[in-house]
Protein backbone atom coordinates (compact mmCIF):
# COMPACT_ATOMS: atom_id res chain seq x y z
CA UNK A 1 0.00 0.00 0.00
CA UNK A 2 1.55 3.43 -0.79
CA UNK A 3 1.23 6.26 1.59
CA UNK A 4 -1.63 8.70 1.62
CA UNK A 5 -0.25 12.01 0.49
CA UNK A 6 -2.01 15.22 2.48
CA UNK A 7 -1.55 19.27 1.88
CA UNK A 8 0.73 19.98 4.13
CA UNK A 9 -0.62 23.39 4.15
CA UNK A 10 -3.85 22.41 5.11
CA UNK A 11 -3.09 22.74 8.35
CA UNK A 12 -1.62 26.21 7.89
CA UNK A 13 -3.82 29.11 9.81
CA UNK A 14 -3.28 33.04 8.82
CA UNK A 15 -0.63 34.77 10.57
CA UNK A 16 -2.97 36.98 12.49
CA UNK A 17 -4.75 33.93 14.02
CA UNK A 18 -1.24 32.51 14.80
CA UNK A 19 -0.13 35.38 16.42
CA UNK A 20 -3.19 35.63 18.94
CA UNK A 21 -3.03 31.93 19.84
CA UNK A 22 0.88 32.42 20.19
CA UNK A 23 0.35 35.19 23.01
CA UNK A 24 -1.61 32.48 24.91
CA UNK A 25 0.44 29.84 24.32
CA UNK A 26 3.70 28.77 26.21
CA UNK A 27 6.97 27.41 24.05
CA UNK A 28 7.46 23.93 23.91
CA UNK A 29 11.37 22.76 24.72
CA UNK A 30 12.43 21.13 21.67
CA UNK A 31 16.27 21.05 22.59
CA UNK A 32 16.26 17.88 21.79
CA UNK A 33 14.07 15.54 19.17
CA UNK A 34 10.66 15.73 20.85
CA UNK A 35 6.75 13.80 20.73
CA UNK A 36 4.37 16.28 20.54
CA UNK A 37 1.51 13.94 20.57
CA UNK A 38 0.81 10.40 19.77
CA UNK A 39 -2.46 9.24 17.53
CA UNK A 40 -4.79 8.38 19.81
CA UNK A 41 -3.52 10.01 23.12
CA UNK A 42 -6.08 12.25 24.44
CA UNK A 43 -6.09 16.09 23.52
CA UNK A 44 -4.54 18.43 25.83
CA UNK A 45 -4.33 20.92 23.56
CA UNK A 46 -3.35 22.50 20.18
CA UNK A 47 0.32 22.82 18.88
CA UNK A 48 1.53 25.92 17.01
CA UNK A 49 4.19 25.23 14.72
CA UNK A 50 6.54 28.26 13.47
CA UNK A 51 9.60 27.15 12.40
CA UNK A 52 12.23 23.82 12.13
CA UNK A 53 11.21 20.57 11.52
CA UNK A 54 8.28 18.78 12.50
CA UNK A 55 6.64 15.55 11.13
CA UNK A 56 3.12 14.11 11.27
CA UNK A 57 2.20 10.57 10.81
CA UNK A 58 -0.79 8.49 10.75
CA UNK A 59 -0.23 4.36 11.35
CA UNK A 60 -2.99 1.28 10.71
CA UNK A 61 -4.90 -0.44 14.00
CA UNK A 62 -1.52 -3.00 13.06
CA UNK A 63 0.79 -0.59 13.02
CA UNK A 64 1.43 -0.42 9.16
CA UNK A 65 2.78 3.35 8.73
CA UNK A 66 -0.31 5.19 6.56
CA UNK A 67 1.19 8.65 6.09
CA UNK A 68 4.24 10.85 7.10
CA UNK A 69 4.90 13.90 6.10
CA UNK A 70 6.55 17.00 7.35
CA UNK A 71 4.35 20.12 8.47
CA UNK A 72 4.26 23.90 6.85
CA UNK A 73 4.87 26.25 9.34
CA UNK A 74 1.85 28.14 10.72
CA UNK A 75 0.31 24.79 11.33
CA UNK A 76 -1.77 24.18 13.86
CA UNK A 77 -1.55 20.37 15.05
CA UNK A 78 -3.69 18.20 16.69
CA UNK A 79 -7.34 20.58 16.22
CA UNK A 80 -9.25 17.60 15.39
CA UNK A 81 -8.67 16.05 18.38
CA UNK A 82 -9.48 19.08 20.53
CA UNK A 83 -12.86 20.11 19.12
CA UNK A 84 -13.82 16.62 18.48
CA UNK A 85 -12.95 15.77 22.11
CA UNK A 86 -11.23 12.34 20.73
CA UNK A 87 -8.17 10.83 20.42
CA UNK A 88 -5.43 12.74 18.22
CA UNK A 89 -5.86 10.89 14.95
CA UNK A 90 -2.20 11.96 14.01
CA UNK A 91 1.27 11.70 15.71
CA UNK A 92 3.43 14.27 15.69
CA UNK A 93 7.07 14.74 16.31
CA UNK A 94 9.78 17.91 16.55
CA UNK A 95 13.24 17.43 15.74
CA UNK A 96 15.93 19.15 17.84
CA UNK A 97 15.77 22.97 17.13
CA UNK A 98 12.10 23.55 16.05
CA UNK A 99 10.07 26.32 17.38
CA UNK A 100 6.28 25.22 18.95
CA UNK A 101 4.43 26.72 21.34
CA UNK A 102 1.28 24.70 22.68
CA UNK A 103 -2.20 26.53 24.05
CA UNK A 104 -3.52 23.92 26.44
CA UNK A 105 -7.11 22.84 26.01
CA UNK A 106 -8.86 25.08 28.50
CA UNK A 107 -7.39 27.87 26.98
CA UNK A 108 -8.32 27.19 23.61
CA UNK A 109 -11.78 26.00 24.10
CA UNK A 110 -12.64 29.72 26.40
CA UNK A 111 -11.11 31.54 23.34
CA UNK A 112 -13.48 29.51 21.03
CA UNK A 113 -16.65 30.13 23.27
CA UNK A 114 -15.51 33.89 23.89
CA UNK A 115 -13.96 35.20 20.08
CA UNK A 116 -16.28 34.96 17.29
CA UNK A 117 -13.24 35.77 15.03
CA UNK A 118 -10.65 32.86 16.51
CA UNK A 119 -13.67 30.72 16.09
CA UNK A 120 -14.20 31.36 12.31
CA UNK A 121 -10.59 31.18 11.64
CA UNK A 122 -10.11 27.96 13.52
CA UNK A 123 -13.37 26.34 11.35
CA UNK A 124 -11.24 27.41 8.32
CA UNK A 125 -8.01 25.47 9.12
CA UNK A 126 -10.23 22.33 9.52
CA UNK A 127 -12.44 22.49 6.74
CA UNK A 128 -9.08 23.06 4.52
CA UNK A 129 -8.00 19.60 6.50
CA UNK A 130 -11.12 17.94 5.63
CA UNK A 131 -11.45 18.74 1.76
CA UNK A 132 -7.63 17.29 1.79
CA UNK A 133 -8.25 14.60 3.66
CA UNK A 134 -10.85 14.00 1.08
CA UNK A 135 -8.64 14.77 -2.17
CA UNK A 136 -6.23 12.30 -0.48
CA UNK A 137 -8.92 9.39 -0.28
CA UNK A 138 -9.70 10.40 -4.01
CA UNK A 139 -6.50 9.90 -5.41
CA UNK A 140 -5.78 6.90 -3.33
Amino acid sequence: MDLVQLDPTAFVADQELIRVLKERSEPVNCEQDRELFKQGGDPIGVYIFHRGDVTLSMTSPNGTLLMSMAAAPSSLLGLPGIIGNVGYSLSASARKGAEVSFLHRDEFMHMMLTEPSVSVAILKVLAAEVRTARQALTNA
